[in-house]
């Protein structure tokens, strides 16, 4: 399955039980409403799969994971019924993967800003290489990690989020990352890091798919009632974009760039 624009792709290859999705967009792998659709209809669509029993979530390329929001999206905002539309769209991707009756292994080949925090707190099994630091940058842009802040908090802990969350202009590296618990492996090269992911995916692919489900509804015990806790961050983020704080902020990050 594929779904293509001009402005990325959402992808989906199978083979051997294992459906590996993946996302891009040509300014690096950020996260525009079309690909957040994408990315929660395709992950819906492994789960329901029967003959699917593991999936790899990953983007293309050998630079950033996933540079977060779309801020050409994000500017263009004009009230917050569409604030809400778009940050749900982050709420729908991390509730696909919530409820995927399949365990999810994240790849993360680079660096993870904001939404792209969120994609690797909510897969079940995060490996990256050494270069893939992470950053929750919303408070700089005068908003806040409003919807990936429950699936960030749950893996990490309150006190690293909260760190996280305030120094909203610092990177912590890969190695911080997996001492906190976002990543589980971490390895100094992507070929080391894809003959990990490689070999766990063959484990859980010739593993009990009834087993499997039943230990995933266990590990996200407690969580049900996201569907309406992340739309009702979506909303704060919608309504804090429409500021003049806000819509100053992105404007002057957008023109470092």
């Amino acid at each position: 399955m594929s779904s293509e624009n001009m402005n990325g792709y959402v992808k989906t290859m199978t083979a051997g039980g294992i459906a590996t999705i993946e996302f891009f967009h040509p300014l690096s792998n950020s996260l525009p409403g079309t690909i957040l659709q994408d990315l929660t209809r395709a992950i819906k669509k492994a789960g329901d799969d029967t003959g699917i029993k593991v999936i790899i979530l990953k983007s293309a390329g050998d630079k950033a994971f996933c540079a977060g929001a779309s801020f050409d999206e994000l500017i263009a905002i004009k009230n917050e019924e569409e604030g809400l539309h778009f940050f749900s769209g982050f709420a729908n991707v991390i509730n696909a993967m919530r409820t995927c009756p399949k365990f999810i292994i994240g790849r993360f080949q680079g660096k993870c800003v904001g939404g792209g925090v969120g994609i690797a707190a909510a897969v079940d099994y995060a490996i990256a290489v050494e270069g893939a630091g992470i950053k929750l940058s919303e408070l700089s842009i005068g908003i806040g990690p409003f919807v990936v802040g429950p699936a960030v908090e749950r893996k990490i802990g309150l006190s690293a989020f909260s760190q996280l969350s305030m120094d909203a202009s610092s990177w912590r590296n890969a190695q911080w990352a997996g001492r906190k618990g976002l990543y589980f492996e971490v390895y100094p090269s992507a070929s080391e890091m894809d003959s990990a992911i490689a070999k766990l995916a063959a484990q859980m692919s010739a593993s009990n798919p009834e087993a499997m489900a039943e230990m995933k509804k266990m590990y996200w015990k407690g969580t049900e009632h996201w569907d309406e806790l992340l739309r009702e961050r979506a909303a704060i983020s919608g309504r804090l974009v429409l500021g003049g704080f806000t819509k100053e902020a992105i404007r002057k990050f957008r023109s470092k760039k």
